[in-house]
């Protein structure tokens, strides 16, 4: 009996240090997420601009300055309440898919429970794929609502008061599907970016562990700021394409005359005949300038929280 009692208590310690593990996770992504918003949206307006309106901006410059114009410093905020709340949770979700993802893998390698598991790059690129793919119910919805926001200019003619109008004119004209507009670009560019997101951060990170001795912990800041920032290059480089193509389906008409792609393969199509491959590279230049600040913030945010929970 007394055995038995002493196994259950052992598995109830594993179970709540389990789920302690979870809420750690998930409160150090969102503040890993909010840090990104924060640092990145204003990157992320020029480059959906870019991406949406090739008509209207003749590039990078050209929208910084006619978003200036037209809607103030405060355009390059234009909805943001939306990814605060949503990349938060976001952020939440990758983070805590990848590290049990993360444990799971260490589990099959027989790693010590009280040592940070070792990952080969596919289970690395596999666990960052998983985060993708489940980040993506969340992802697709929040980034539909901000993008439409981030295209309309100020005024009478803003088509949409805020992220709960949008969320409500689309939800009643077209229902879920509408909110859900543009998700099958939205899980491939998840899917593939988050693989080399996670796969470049802890691949850089486990290296440093190797070679330095030191704990997870002890890395520093700056490298940590340093890893973040190539892990941003990494997703946006091997994924941006798809990017554009999520974009354009998510700021298209829903029906009728003012639908421009039937789907995704369309766009692709409609995309190429029109701009060339240059057409699935526009915005580009704004990427990859929010990649390293934007990702750097989310890592040092997170990485941070970690420590200061633990």
């Amino acid at each position: 009996m007394d055995v038995q009692q002493n196994v259950s208590q052992i598995e109830h310690v594993k179970e709540n240090g389990g789920a302690m593990r979870a809420v750690k996770d998930c409160i150090a992504g969102s503040v890993g997420g909010i840090a990104q918003v924060l640092a990145g949206q204003p990157f992320d307006t020029v480059k959906v601009r870019l991406q949406t309106q090739p008509d209207i901006y003749t590039g990078t410059m050209d929208a910084v300055r006619k978003t200036v114009q037209n809607d103030g410093f405060g355009g390059f905020y234009k909805g943001t309440t939306t990814p605060l709340v949503g990349v938060g949770l976001c952020v939440s979700i990758q983070f805590l898919v990848v590290e049990q993802m993360k444990r799971y893998f260490g589990r099959l390698n027989n790693t010590p429970s009280k040592q940070a598991p070792m990952l080969t790059p596919t289970q690395l690129y596999i666990s960052g794929a998983a985060a993708g793919v489940a980040n993506s119910v969340v992802s697709g919805p929040v980034e539909h609502v901000r993008v439409r926001l981030q295209v309309q200019t100020s005024g009478a003619a803003a088509q949409y008061k805020g992220p709960i109008d949008c969320i409500r004119k689309i939800y009643r004209s077209f229902g879920t599907a509408g909110i859900y507009k543009g998700q099958v670009p939205t899980i491939i560019r998840e899917l593939n970016g988050f693989g080399m997101y996670f796969l470049a951060y802890e691949a850089l990170v486990q290296r440093k562990m190797t070679e330095s001795g030191k704990a997870r912990s002890e890395i520093s800041s700056g490298l940590v700021c340093l890893y973040g920032a190539a892990a941003g290059f990494a997703m946006w480089l091997t994924s941006y394409p798809i990017d554009v193509i999520k974009s354009k389906m998510q700021t298209d008409g829903f029906s009728g005359c003012s639908q421009k792609y039937s789907g995704s393969i369309d766009c692709i199509k409609k995309t190429f005949e029109k701009e060339g491959l240059r057409g699935f590279f526009r915005g580009i230049s704004p990427c990859l300038l929010r990649a390293a600040p934007a990702n750097a913030a989310t890592f040092i945010g997170f990485e941070m929280a970690i420590r200061a929970l633990n």
